[in-house]
């Protein structure tokens, strides 16, 4: 075992090294070491496996153990809480039933009669239970019907790939904007990109360091932008942020920087707000969480919100959830001023969510409703209750050598990233939404990890989604019924399929790396453990700041 997790853990550390802006020889030579390391590991495993349990898969006992465990424990997730009124009515209806009527008032009354008018008040609310009870069946069997339904859709979905070439680095961020796509790199650069010809429609440079987040304001507030800047009132813009501390807005059509927001920090994370007259949210390298006025473009608040680097920032509404890479999770509150506009709801650390991996942590967000789903690059698909601070997670990968990158929601659907340390394969895995039920998988050949993700739907309902990381790619749904073959193979795992929601506390912590000393002399460095490597050499963030 000891062997195994050593081999995971350089495997790890060397693909944190391949995103790296500049290596030394001594990690170039640790990354051709890799496919070694993973032949290795696959000869360790193969030896290992047996009829009882495969070494870091989840095998046949901790399967039927993780069944019996959210059977028999339902009350572990609050979204299947029943509602306290109706735990109230049925304690008074048990007690009602196990109370027996006094003799002496028996015959008082007339025993025969008072039996009758029970009776009379007894059937019709069993009449009522019933009818609720065949409802609730009823609402279950349509529930099942839907999804046997969408999960049949997926397993014959279509899609034909298209890269888009340009990039000269790693692809951090991507959002779609109608018919057009919008990156940005470790290169410096944004681009726009055109969907339908799958060509490059703009090179919008002007940073000066890596560009790690990019947000589309609502058009409602790009009318007001270019009304103010006398541009047409169909104008776009894009902000984008980068490690040279500034936020730039981008007019799209005419591929210009029209306005740059100095941040005093490097930016790690942003989001539009769509609250009254607008705010820019930045998270900075030193976890700082800022707000910006995009009426004046002015600072209206400056917090220091978390000890490490804030790595992704959403907004739901009037909240904003900001997430750090030492694992906590904010939850704000945008009151709609001129100063101080986020006020602190909830703070949960990296004790509460279980996300800690040290300063080189990259924690990605989701949300929906009370839930946050996270993303930190583990196998496992974390569901942050936000206003209670439960935690329960989804199984992403069969195998704790996943990483799972990113998570996006788009219509009914929960997609999460996979990527496998030990074979370098990738995919995408779909789960539908609310009950966050595994649907199918999406891989192709030599599929790349994928960092980033956005999706959008074209007038006829078809998906088109783009992911980012090593490559940039188009992914177009292709009608099932058509006889053009598609890109991208439909598979289903069914150890993710048995691996349903379970409360953070039901199974073992299979994701805490042993922290042995490591027999290559080589490779000494390459023991320590994750919450203590080196951020400048471990860390996609960090590395994107250099």
């Amino acid at each position: 075992m000891g062997e195994v997790r050593k081999l995971q853990k350089k495997l790890r550390q060397i693909e944190n090294l391949e995103i790296k802006i500049s290596l030394t020889p001594e990690e170039r030579f640790k990354i051709s070491r890799k496919a070694e390391l993973r032949s290795r590991l696959a000869a360790l495993q193969l030896q290992l496996s047996g009829p009882q349990q495969t070494l870091g898969i989840v095998g046949d006992g901790k399967k039927e153990k993780m069944k019996r465990q959210v059977e028999d424990a339902p009350e572990a997730l609050p979204s299947q809480t029943p509602p306290a009124s109706k735990i109230l009515k049925g304690e008074e209806k048990s007690k009602a039933q196990a109370t027996p009527v006094p003799a002496a008032r028996q015959r008082e009354t007339g025993g025969g009669a008072e039996i009758g008018r029970q009776r009379e008040r007894t059937e019709p609310a069993r009449v009522s239970d019933h009818c609720r009870d065949t409802h609730n069946e009823q609402q279950l069997r349509q529930e099942e019907a839907e999804f046997t339904s969408l999960k049949s859709s997926w397993e014959k979905a279509k899609f034909r790939l298209r890269l888009l070439e340009g990039h000269n680095d790693i692809i951090t961020c991507v959002v779609a904007v109608d018919n057009l796509v919008v990156s940005g790199s470790r290169d410096t650069t944004v681009k726009v990109w055109h969907v339908p010809t799958a060509t490059e429609h703009k090179n919008l440079g002007g940073h000066t360091g890596g560009v790690t987040c990019l947000s589309a304001p609502p058009p409602e507030y790009c009318k007001r932008l270019a009304w103010s800047l006398s541009l047409s009132d169909k104008e776009r813009f894009i902000l984008s942020g980068s490690a040279d501390c500034y936020v730039k807005i981008w007019a799209l059509s005419i591929g210009q920087c029209v306005k740059s927001i100095y941040t005093f920090n490097a930016v790690t994370a942003l989001c539009f707000v769509p609250e009254e007259d607008g705010y820019i949210i930045t998270g900075s390298d030193g976890g700082k969480v800022q707000a910006w006025s995009w009426h004046t473009f002015e600072n209206c608040q400056s917090i220091n919100a978390h000890q490490e680097a804030v790595t992704s920032v959403q907004s739901q509404g009037p909240l904003v959830f900001s997430g750090s890479a030492e694992g906590g999770v904010s939850v704000w509150e945008n009151r709609c001023s001129d100063r101080d506009p986020l006020k602190l709801l909830h703070h949960w650390s990296d004790q509460v969510t279980g996300c800690g991996g040290g300063p080189g942590g990259r924690l990605t967000l989701s949300p929906r409703g009370d839930r946050v789903f996270l993303a930190y690059g583990r196998a496992w698909l974390k569901i942050l209750h936000w206003r209670t601070g439960t935690m329960s997670r989804l199984t992403n990968h069969s195998s704790i050598t996943g990483v799972t990158d990113c998570a996006h929601q788009t219509g009914g659907l929960l997609i999460g990233s996979c990527y496998d340390l030990a074979n370098g394969e990738s995919s995408l895995n779909l789960f539908c939404l609310p009950q966050c039920r595994y649907l199918a998988s999406l891989t192709w050949a030599d599929a790349p990890r994928i960092l980033c993700f956005a999706a959008w739907t074209t007038g006829s309902g078809d998906h088109r989604w783009v992911t980012g990381g090593r490559d940039l790619i188009v992914w177009e749904q292709l009608p099932s019924s058509g006889k053009q073959r598609g890109d991208v193979t439909v598979k289903r795992d069914s150890r993710l399929e048995s691996c349903l929601l379970e409360s953070e506390g039901d199974t073992e912590d299979d994701e805490t790396d042993d922290c042995e000393d490591d027999d290559d002399n080589d490779e000494a460095g390459d023991s320590r453990c994750d919450g203590a490597e080196d951020a400048g050499s471990s860390s996609w963030l960090r590395c994107v700041l250099q």
